[in-house]
């Protein structure tokens, strides 16, 4: 006995190019994100991507308490893997400068470079 047959929807191949926030959402793929939320919580992991409604998808994550529920030191963190975090979460988005140099750093809030 065979399956009934599935229907797909066909996409129509995209007649403009992608605007350039789809690029700057492109070019963030595999970059490793620090994301605020709103609960204290700092999750910093690779930038899968993000869905219609903005929920960002970032995978290799760790988790982090900021605040008095950070634990002892305040470094306290756990690995969580894959987490989608939902947009109305989010406080703060901040990606790795790239920029020359050997170390790497987190802009301000008040940077241009922030990705938010």
């Amino acid at each position: 006995m065979s399956s009934p047959p599935v229907a797909t929807a066909i996409r129509a191949p995209r007649t403009s190019p992608p605007s350039a926030n789809v690029e700057r959402l492109r070019a963030m793929l595999k970059q490793t994100l620090r994301v605020s939320i709103a609960d204290g919580r700092v999750f910093l992991g690779t930038f899968a991507g993000t869905d219609r409604l903005l929920n960002i998808l970032l995978i290799n994550t760790d988790e982090f308490r900021v605040g008095p529920d950070a634990g002892a030191d305040g470094q306290d963190g756990r690995y969580v893997g894959q987490v989608m975090i939902p947009w109305k979460l989010v406080v703060r988005v901040e990606s790795r400068d790239g920029g020359g140099g050997d170390q790497m750093r987190y802009p301000d809030s008040d940077d241009d470079s922030m990705f938010t």
